[in-house]
């Protein structure tokens, strides 16, 4: 017999309210419940929400032990005069579940609470067995915001990027730690400027080993990317030369903005090694 596995495959894409209420950026843990039929009663679920002005992305981690789970991405919606939050589970990330367990494709049903200094996701999951159209058992959902991830935390990357990032074949080169900045909010922008004079320096940037910005030319313009940090995660950014100008090495000026403060750190890049700026947010 086939059991029905609460594991993913659907995407559309959807667009929040730029005024959500609540900090739904995050890491939410709690339990997963499912009726008879599927491989276990009852599931550890943890959630990894990154919501921006103008979406919600992330992952999810359902398991039953840290040697049976699956990893999936999602999209979704809040609705910040409801306290509704719908997610929609796309792609299996990765998977490791036993043979007679089959994955199923999930959308949360969920409300936001906050009770005290605690905040909950409570609600409802159904779904669909993957490639057969099969209702999946549904169930229950309970989760915590915490500050601690039993997984490790993606960085998101667009689907452009990550076929991209296949293709290529960077060659490894030591990394140079130029500074580690602590700070204590979760939106951190990071500006990359040319060093001196405009040379025709390109780089590429790497932010945990995922790929986001390809060979681009620094100038006295800045190129910027948003990072919308999980707590007491480790970010590594990574300027790799892609060439060294008309005037070696390849330097930058790195900016990185968060909340009212704003750190210059200066960044060299060859072709044997690569500069790179470690980030912690640790909330007060």
């Amino acid at each position: 017999m086939t059991h029905h596995l609460l594991f993913p495959c659907l995407l559309i894409p959807v667009i929040i309210h730029a005024a959500a209420a609540p900090e739904l950026t995050g890491i939410w843990k709690g339990t997963l419940t499912q009726v008879a039929g599927g491989c276990y009663p009852q599931y550890f679920l943890e959630l990894q929400i990154d919501a921006a002005a103008d979406r919600i992305t992330g992952s999810a981690y359902d398991y039953y032990d840290k040697e049976h789970f699956v990893r999936t991405s999602f999209t979704g919606r809040y609705n910040d005069r409801t306290h509704r939050l719908v997610l929609i589970e796309q792609d299996v990330l990765q998977a490791a579940v036993p043979p007679d367990c089959a994955p199923c494709s999930k959308t949360y049903d969920l409300n936001y609470e906050k009770k005290g200094d605690e905040e909950w996701l409570t609600g409802d999951w159904k779904g669909i067995l993957s490639g057969r159209h099969i209702a999946c058992p549904p169930g229950k959902v309970s989760l915590q915001k915490t500050t601690r991830s039993d997984f490790p935390v993606d960085v998101i990357q667009n689907d452009t990027l990550a076929a991209l990032q296949r293709s290529l074949h960077l060659v490894p080169r030591e990394t140079t730690i130029a500074k580690t900045i602590t700070v204590n909010t979760s939106h951190i922008k990071i500006e990359l400027y040319d060093n001196g004079e405009i040379d025709n320096d390109t780089v590429t940037v790497l932010v945990n080993g995922k790929l986001l910005l390809y060979r681009q030319m620094l100038t006295d313009k800045p190129l910027t990317l948003a990072l919308e940090a999980f707590p007491n995660t480790l970010y590594e950014v990574v300027m790799y030369a892609d060439n060294l100008g008309s005037i070696p090495p390849n330097t930058a000026l790195m900016m990185v903005t968060a909340g009212s403060r704003k750190i210059e750190v200066f960044l060299s890049s060859s072709e044997e090694k690569s500069a790179a700026v470690r980030l912690l947010y640790k909330p007060d």
